[in-house]
């Protein structure tokens, strides 16, 4: 099968770097597929499921926060905020955080900090959400 190499970069850390057989990324429209010799674009990432292939190997998932993803001479860029593995995202640590965002959102605070815990809630439900559905697929 043909590759192409593959550069999923993280705001802090570089996620996968080296040859990819295909990759799926979550856009606006679903699923977008990736193979090699795929044609040049440029495309928004959202919010989900990012799986990808490395030759010889299972296919790998991970859970990724908006971006973009830039395809251009058989090479793939994939810029995110974040990007987890599944395995990383430990439900008690996250389901704490929904709490303590919760509670921060009913406190009486200014509309900004009201608005930040409101972002963090939403974030962490979402990360739940997602790792429940990468566990059973």
């Amino acid at each position: 099968m043909s590759v192409f190499e593959a550069s999923i970069l993280a705001a802090d850390c570089v996620f996968y770097e080296g040859p990819c057989e295909y990759m799926s990324v979550p856009s606006l429209r679903g699923q977008y597929g990736i193979m090699a010799h795929h044609s040049n674009s440029i495309g928004a990432i959202v919010q989900g499921k990012l799986t990808f292939k490395i030759p010889g190997e299972p296919v790998r998932t991970a859970f990724v926060s908006e971006g973009l993803v830039k395809i251009e001479n058989n090479e793939v860029l994939v810029l995110v905020d974040s990007a987890e593995r599944p395995e990383e995202i430990e439900e008690k640590r996250a389901r704490k955080a929904a709490d303590e965002a919760k509670e921060a959102a009913l406190q009486k605070k200014s509309i900004q900090e009201n608005r930040i815990a409101q972002a963090q809630l939403a974030r962490t439900v979402s990360r739940l959400r997602k790792k429940n559905d990468l566990e059973h697929m």
